[in-house]
């Protein structure tokens, strides 16, 4: 036990000495070896006791090294508690504070990272309750005349489209480095760009489309973690609307043209969340209502596997709802390579003959469709369907926006990739 002299002697120390936190965020060891340059005489003991008395460990998110520690002097806890910095934080930024998840609370002394009980988790929504037929009506048949071609070789198409961004406002209100639209008019002029490449590269009467993420931008302003606004150029309603209309256009559009169309959209992202869950979950029950043939699954967990022909592809969009600060990287380094592998052992699809095994992604906005990175598997990122936001113009660059079309063979591809 510390006796109460020496608790006395830390906690002035404490009070008093700015840089303790940049003594303390290392490790506990050279806070110890600090305390004890400055005659405390104590032992590692003695410190956990004194830390876990008068103060709290919390994560360190400023330090890109996990498990990173700092100590907080206790009255920066009692303020978390009593909620008022987050109460007037929400009141001066116009955001409920219902609706802040997490934050940091700093003074000229130390910060500290919270999350706020009064949050109210979007998944209390039970999404699966909700009766999209009822609200629909009777979806009347959507008579679909089809075009014969010639050139059905391939055993199956696939259509790759990642990022589309709904309602995201890439100007700035103006003020945008580059002179960049992002609004309904040109969302439908690349979906109609999108539709004549799939057309013109066809050469199977098998579609498969993938959506791999962040199909919308945010929820009233947020991201689905909450607390972070985004410039959006369109209400909730407006971007539900378009985006709706966006993915059953497309499928009229291409219906014609192919026997059988599954479209799988991934719903576990950063951007879109429950928000793109319940617009994909309204997709799917009008098109496979009104169109025959066409399949629609709407991928709920981060990562899945789809055994196509003689194919495995592993979807995720890169980047979870909740979870994940840094998503899947754009390139495959051997920390990458490793953790895929670890999750193609998992599903048990090595060594079962596949031809090939994608692992393909969205999030990055980059287009890298890399074969080399490991003999087991490929490792694709996908180009964004949007124009780069204001903030990757500034902090990045403008970038290139895109999707990719394939053509499957029994033992060859065909990658038709395009850029706007």
């Amino acid at each position: 036990m510390v006796n109460q002299q020496v608790v006395n002697k830390f906690l002035n120390w404490t009070s008093n000495n700015k840089n303790y936190l940049e003594i303390a965020r290392p490790n506990k060891k050279r806070l110890l070896k600090k305390l004890n340059n400055n005659s405390f005489n104590l032992t590692s003991e003695e410190l956990d006791f004194l830390l876990s008395t008068y103060g709290r460990n919390v994560k360190n998110t400023k330090q890109n090294t996990e498990g990173t520690n700092v100590w907080v002097p206790l009255e920066m806890v009692e303020t978390v508690k009593e909620l008022n910095a987050i109460y007037q934080e929400s009141l001066s930024i116009g955001v409920p504070v219902e609706d802040i998840k997490h934050g940091w609370l700093k003074n000229d002394k130390s910060s500290m990272f919270f999350t706020n009980p009064l949050y109210k988790d979007k998944e209390s929504l039970d999404l699966d309750t909700i009766n999209f037929k009822e609200l629909f009506g009777k979806i009347e048949p959507i008579t679909i005349k089809k075009v014969e071609t010639s050139k059905n070789t391939a055993l199956f198409d696939r259509l790759v489209f990642t990022d589309v961004h709904v309602g995201m406002d890439v100007a700035s209100s103006g003020y945008s480095l580059y002179d960049l639209k992002w609004d309904k008019e040109e969302l439908f002029k690349r979906l109609e760009i999108m539709v004549q490449h799939t057309i013109e590269h066809k050469k199977s009467n098998t579609l498969i489309i993938n959506d791999l993420g962040d199909f919308l931008d945010g929820y009233n302003s947020l991201t689905t973690r909450g607390g972070h606004k985004l410039p959006q150029n369109m209400s909730t309603s407006d971007a539900f609307d378009v985006a709706l209309e966006f993915k059953i256009k497309l499928v009229k559009s291409l219906a014609p043209y192919f026997e059988k169309i599954k479209f799988i959209n991934i719903c576990n992202d950063n951007h879109a969340g429950h928000f793109g869950y319940i617009t994909n979950s309204a997709f799917k029950v009008y098109i496979e209502e009104a169109i025959k043939n066409i399949e629609v699954i709407n991928q709920r967990k981060f990562i899945d596997y789809y055994i196509i022909e003689n194919r495995c592809f592993c979807l995720t969009h890169g980047k979870d709802d909740a979870n994940m600060k840094f998503g899947f990287k754009p390139k495959a380094d051997p920390a990458t390579v490793n953790k895929v592998i670890g999750y193609l052992n998992q599903i048990e699809v090595l060594n079962k003959g596949y031809f090939e095994i994608e692992f393909g992604k969205g999030d990055s906005h980059l287009a890298v469709l890399d074969d080399s990175s490991s003999d087991v598997f490929g490792y694709y990122s996908y180009p964004a369907f949007s124009p780069s936001s204001n903030w990757v113009q500034l902090n990045f660059n403008k970038g290139r926006s895109g999707f990719v079309h394939f053509n499957y063979m029994d033992n060859r591809k065909n990658i038709n990739p395009y850029y706007f």
